[in-house]
């Protein structure tokens, strides 16, 4: 059963100034320019805990959470809550609203079924939470997950909550406007505890930070710390039910470095694609890529040419791709693409980000690192949907890395989470 509890949240005070300045991208969605941008706002930018620019960041987090806490920059609040959070945007013309709960979840093993991952994850990123977590002893970002809710009984539960005055509301650099509701009445906080309890969940964003909280957890237990009430046995996340027509997730095309597209590539990518010229802009291969979404299409760009690829419709070729992929996954282009494409006809080694492989949210900005020589050749794919992506990791299948961005982010800094051994929830 999914546990989900209220907490006592860490959250600013007035006296910290416009919340706007204040919170953040997630952590790895930051980088250089952002980070330096988000000090400049304010000496109490969010992005000042999750990733400083100091030497000795994690002692320096530390610090700054003391200190701000005793200055009344941050406080800690009285009551366990939970908290309903809204995001309204717009993407290509359409207005959309994503609801979910930012709630304490109990951490689970992946063998536990409760649970589960839908990439795979890296050592490094790891480390480093885990070291966070350890010097901070505080959950400093939700982790995103999403759940099935076919009755839409959340959902409703959101629409009754959001009706009254709200805690914060922000809008960040992309116009996504963010409201967050606090909720504290306990006959609420117990019908969606009952209501999710008999759940299942999938993590969107966030791999790393939950396996970090997960060994952070082990180890804590490894110590005879707490009990089975101690805050370190969960981590603060933002929860969405993925029949939420709100919940987007973007493509996330591929970037070569060092990959040239010659007659010959394009006469072995021959064999399994209907090859077809396309007009190298964005609309146009954007267009080419909705007009061919359910067939197993890509675009690819060399600086000068743009061809649409079209996986045949050939016993031959779909027996090599069974042959190639695993069973629940042969479906998803971002597999096709790999094993076929790269492994196949690039006969490419192992892709490293930014090393070889650049990964890219927005068709127009592929081209533009292509025409400015920042990669040789973009790779431009079709969005998965989120039912899908909820569909194949409850078969105990993960996506290659980057399959997936689930858009907008969650911002960080409205609330975290104390997950010291004294802390019960």
């Amino acid at each position: 059963m999914v546990d989900v509890r209220p907490f006592r949240a860490i959250k600013y005070t007035d006296k910290a100034g416009n919340p706007e300045v204040l919170v953040t991208q997630p952590y790895d969605k930051i980088d250089f320019e952002m980070q330096r941008a988000y000090y400049e706002k304010s000496p109490y930018n969010y992005c000042r805990l999750i990733l400083p620019l100091e030497a000795d960041k994690y002692r320096i987090v530390h610090q700054r959470i003391e200190q701000w806490l005793k200055e009344g920059v941050l406080e800690r609040m009285e009551q366990p809550a939970i908290f309903v959070a809204r995001q309204e945007y717009c993407i290509k013309g359409k207005k959309c609203v994503l609801t979910g709960l930012i709630a304490a979840l109990r951490l689970y093993p992946y063998s536990e079924n409760i649970v589960f991952p839908h990439e795979f994850t890296h050592s490094a990123p790891k480390a480093d939470r885990l070291n966070m977590l350890r010097v901070t002893q505080k959950d400093l970002e939700q982790i995103f997950l999403m759940y099935p809710d076919q009755e839409g009984k959340s959902l409703e539960f959101f629409r009754d909550t959001t009706k009254v005055a709200p805690l914060v509301k922000v809008t960040d650099s992309d116009s996504v406007e963010y409201t967050v509701w606090e909720v504290t009445d306990r006959r609420k906080i117990q019908y969606i505890q009952q209501l999710l309890s008999e759940k299942c969940v999938v993590i969107n964003d966030g791999h790393h930070r939950y396996e970090s909280a997960l060994a952070y957890r082990d180890e804590m237990r490894a110590k005879g710390a707490g009990c089975d009430d101690s805050a370190f046995n969960f981590h603060m996340c933002y929860m969405v039910p993925v029949q939420d027509e709100g919940l987007t997730i973007l493509p996330t095309h591929r970037l070569l470095k060092g990959t040239k597209i010659t007659l010959e590539v394009i006469e072995e990518i021959k064999r399994y694609f209907v090859v077809t010229d396309v007009v190298p802009n964005a609309e146009d291969i954007d267009n080419y890529l909705a007009e061919h979404i359910n067939e197993h299409a890509f675009c690819v760009y060399d600086g000068k040419n743009a061809y649409g690829l079209t996986l045949k419709h050939d016993e031959s070729v779909y027996q090599f791709v069974n042959a190639h992929t695993s069973k629940e996954t042969k479906v998803f282009d971002v597999v096709i693409l790999r094993d076929v494409v790269f492994k196949t006809v690039l006969k490419t080694v192992e892709l490293k980000i930014d090393e070889n492989i650049i990964y890219v949210r927005w068709t127009k900005t592929a081209l533009e690192k292509v025409n400015q020589g920042e990669a040789s050749v973009a790779f431009l794919v079709n969005p998965i949907s989120a039912k899908a992506v909820l569909d194949l990791a409850l078969q105990h299948e993960r996506l290659p890395e980057k399959s997936t961005d689930f858009y907008p982010k969650p911002l960080s800094g409205f609330v975290m989470m104390d997950i010291s051994s004294s802390e019960k929830l």
